[in-house]
């Protein structure tokens, strides 16, 4: 063991011998590949760290000097030495920056040492293009990122908190993710078109694409823009990129060359950050829409699909520098129905209520959603506020809030306790809203549905033989004229029902939704005397929420039966006449005996004993 570690030992003493020697002399320029041999993730750590300082040192002072990648000993007309040489150093240098690459995204390497390695890249991303933001070096970063067969969510976690808070990184990193999503859309496109023509009609999405797209998607969803971008002091710059804050420093350079007093200087730099604030905005915001956009076009997988639309209007939406661009994808995924429709339903109502954005079929669509499996998804909550608020328009028809309020109150019938009591605030505050629809909540004989309908009881009634209608107490047969299966709000019919299904709830086992249906019955039309109910307080609603309130409720009075005599039955003889609940002790023993008897003297017992 302990020669091991002794040899070891050595061969990191001569990794940094071989750095020392190449920073020393241009003599020992041979040992630059065999400090390159050791930037792999198989390499032990110590190993990677020596010759990564060794090289970084050895490269730093070289970069300006050093020709673009594109550059080869071929394309050179004349014979330099120090071109030549330049060159092979700049081809060895994109080398260690892939190798770089390579060790940060493998998962064979640990934290630490991706930590190391981030630091060299962004720091070679710093000085590389003469002081200025070396967007190519950095866009291979992103690309071994994306591409990457492995899990990159600690890569980018760690991007996102060391420099993603800088104003150029998230710039060029929006920049370089719109170019990816462009090329994939490419590339999606032209499979679709070959698939197309061999007869297949399924996505051409293949696995690898697939995974492109996910870490697309995990890179994108980090690099959110900074809230308060009207802040100058948020405008914190990893280099010297794009020339944000060039007023700013030119003022500053001014200043201490004497050429501007204090009063101007102010002034001058007032009006620099408000410039250089728009300015800033403008740029972040037209690169983050170019970078989403050209990512939504995408086939996203389901689960990603489904992640975009729960986040969009909160992480998206309001760094557009257009939201009604995302008008046709959000509509399409609207369209779709089920879970997805719930989730595009929070993006969709923030582009009509602050964008304008028309969607003739809302309502139909926002009324088909109404199943009985919406009350137990995972959105729920978020869908329940969003549906009373987008029935809040007084413009409302009333055909429309009528057929809304009977589609809830039909469904309170098959709704667990939690969906009851979402279901009766959204009614409370229909039926407040919309005095118009009252009239489901009592209809009298007198209306004009009331009268057809009594004419068809009569005649219904006069056809009952006269010995059956004396056994029995008369009563009215109604009909509800309510279309449940009608997907059409318009076509339902609601305003010739009522909402009578409120009043069987008035019995319901579950004591709070029993109690808070009593309110369906004071006069809504009153609007001094009333207010509406928060749906929040009730959306995400379930069993335990609603068994844990009613088990912190006070009770002032319990109901309590006493007993003289411990009751040996569970009815008393008097409860029903003529029945006899309590088994005397002598049936008792003769049904005992009996059974004793058929069990061990039966035929098939007899002849097995009598067989041989």
């Amino acid at each position: 063991m302990a020669s091991k570690q002794k040899r070891k030992s050595n061969g990191l003493s001569d990794v940094k011998t071989l750095g020392l020697q190449l920073l020393s002399t241009r003599a020992h320029i041979n040992n630059l590949p065999l400090l390159l041999s050791f930037i792999s993730p198989t390499s032990p750590p110590n190993y990677v760290v020596e010759s990564l300082l060794s090289l970084q040192s050895f490269f730093l002072p070289l970069l300006p000097d050093l020709p673009s990648s594109s550059s080869s000993p071929l394309d050179i007309s004349s014979h330099d030495p120090q071109l030549i040489y330049r060159v092979w150093i700049r081809s060895k240098f994109d080398d260690f920056i892939k190798s770089l690459v390579h060790v940060f995204v493998s998962p064979q390497s640990d934290e630490t040492l991706k930590e190391v390695v981030l630091d060299a890249m962004m720091e070679f991303v710093k000085v590389a293009n003469g002081g200025k933001f070396s967007s190519s070096l950095y866009h291979k970063l992103l690309h071994g990122i994306v591409h990457s067969s492995d899990e990159v969510v600690f890569p980018v976690e760690l991007l996102s908190s060391k420099y993603f808070g800088y104003m150029d990184v998230r710039y060029f990193t929006y920049i370089s993710l719109g170019r990816f999503a462009r090329t994939l859309e490419g590339k999606v496109i032209s499979g679709f078109k070959l698939a197309k023509e061999d007869g297949i009609n399924e996505s051409p999405l293949n696995p690898s694409l697939e995974h492109v797209i996910r870490n697309i998607y995990c890179t994108i969803s980090h690099a959110s823009p900074i809230q308060s971008l009207d802040n100058p002091s948020n405008f914190e710059m990893w280099s010297e990129s794009v020339g944000f804050l060039s007023k700013e420093r030119e003022h500053e350079q001014l200043s201490k060359e004497g050429d501007l007093d204090d009063n101007q200087l102010k002034t001058e730099k007032r009006n620099s950050n408000v410039t250089s604030a728009g300015t800033i905005a403008k740029k972040m915001k037209s690169k983050f829409s170019k970078a989403w956009i050209s990512y939504l076009r995408l086939p996203l997988p389901l689960d990603v699909y489904k992640e975009v639309l729960v986040n969009l209007h909160q992480a998206v939406i309001p760094h557009l520098t257009k939201p009604n661009m995302l008008c046709d994808f959000l509509t399409r995924s609207y369209d779709v129905g089920g879970v997805v429709s719930v989730m595009a339903l929070s993006s969709l109502h923030v582009l009509m209520t602050q964008h304008g954005v028309e969607y003739p079929n809302f309502y139909e669509k926002l009324y088909a959603l109404l199943v009985p499996s919406i009350f137990m998804a995972k959105h729920r909550a978020k869908f329940f506020q969003l549906l009373d608020s987008c029935l809040k328009s007084a413009f409302l028809p009333a055909y429309l809030a009528a057929s809304f309020a009977k589609k809830l109150s039909r469904l309170l019938l098959s709704v667990s306790p939690s969906g009851a009591l979402v279901i009766i605030a959204l009614i409370h505050n229909l039926l407040r809203r919309h005095p118009s629809i009252n009239c489901l909540v009592h209809r009298e004989d007198g209306d004009e549905e009331g009268k057809d309908e009594s004419k068809t009881n009569k005649v219904i009634s006069d056809k009952i033989d006269d010995s059956k209608t004396g056994a029995m107490p008369c009563k009215k047969l109604g009909i509800d004229h309510f279309n449940n299966g009608e997907t059409n709000p318009r076509d339902s019919w609601a305003m010739r029902s009522s909402l009578w299904e409120t009043d069987s709830i008035l019995q319901h086992y579950c004591p709070p939704v029993s109690r808070f249906a009593l309110s369906l019955g004071t006069d809504l039309t009153v609007r001094a005397k009333t207010s509406e109910i928060k749906v929040e307080d009730f959306s995400s609603g379930s069993y335990a929420t609603v068994f844990g309130e009613e088990i912190r409720r006070r009770v002032k009075q319990v109901p309590l039966a006493f007993y003289k005599s411990t009751p040996s039955s569970l009815f008393s003889a008097t409860d029903s006449a003529g029945w006899t609940f309590k088994l005397e002790a002598e049936a008792a023993q003769e049904i005992n005996e009996r059974d004793i008897s058929e069990h061990f003297y039966s035929p098939a017992k007899r002849q097995r004993k009598e067989g041989p």
